[in-house]
Parts: C-alpha cells; sequence; structure tokens
C-alpha cells in the first residue's frame, strides 16, 4: 500500500525578513569597526635602579627570534609556569622575583603568554629594558 505524502511548504513572514536584514547589518558593522591590536605600539617600563628589585632566583628572556629561554636554557610556553614555580619552591612573597627580558619587536601575543605564566607561577615580575645606545 502506498502512503502519499501531504507537501507542506514553510514560508518566512516578510517582516522576519527586515529584522534579519537589520541584525545582520548591525553585525557586520560591529565586526567592521573592531581593529586587530596584535601590533599595539607601546612603551615599556623602564628600570632605573635593577639592584632595587632584589636578587632573583628565575629569569626569562624572549629574543629577537621569538625562542624563549629560563635562566638560559630554551624551553616551550607550556612548560614555563611548572618550572618557574619549582625554581621559586616554597619562597616568600618579594622572594620571588623573576627578571624578564623581552626583544622590542615581540608581538603581544608571544610575550603575554609568557607574563600569564609567570603569574601562575606566583613570581614577582621585573621587567628589565635594554638602554637604547647612541
Amino acid at each position: 500500500m502506498k502512503l502519499t505524502r501531504r507537501k507542506t511548504r514553510a514560508e518566512v513572514p516578510s517582516m522576519a525578513m527586515g529584522d534579519i536584514a537589520f541584525n545582520l547589518l548591525i553585525f557586520f558593522v560591529i565586526l567592521a569597526r573592531a581593529t586587530d591590536d596584535s601590533h599595539l605600539q607601546w612603551t615599556p617600563a623602564k628600570v632605573s635602579n635593577l639592584a632595587n628589585a632584589g636578587p632573583s632566583m628565575v629569569s626569562v628572556l624572549v629574543d629577537k627570534d621569538n625562542k624563549l629561554y629560563l635562566n638560559g636554557q630554551q624551553i616551550g610556553i607550556a612548560e614555563l609556569a611548572g618550572r618557574i614555580e619549582t625554581a621559586l619552591g616554597d619562597a616568600v612573597h618579594g622572594e620571588r622575583t623573576v627578571l624578564v627580558k623581552i626583544h622590542n619587536d615581540t608581538l603581544a601575543q608571544r610575550f603575554e603568554p609568557v607574563i600569564e605564566a609567570i603569574s601562575e607561577a606566583g613570581g614577582d615580575l621585573v621587567h628589565i629594558v635594554e638602554e637604547e645606545k647612541q
């Protein structure tokens, strides 16, 4: 026995089409106004007297090739927080100084995870900036 199907037709009301078009327009206008902040120009902090920062147990370096070093040994970003936490051990707050040196041309998307890893490990961040050579 063969059953015949009723064909139903779904129609979208024309008023709804106007709402959809308006929402899409707003969406694309907002996206067009968004800016890419990965190339932000920023002025790094200056450390006038590094001796006031106190002794450090850990140093982190991001070189001009975006390679990451922890105490002179190359390391990956995934293991940075754990290794810093291990190096700092049970040191109390104020003695958990981590010296960070980041190359001037390093983009935010590279150095922000480094700063986040130091924060996760509980380190006190001190940023070292090379003086401009004349």
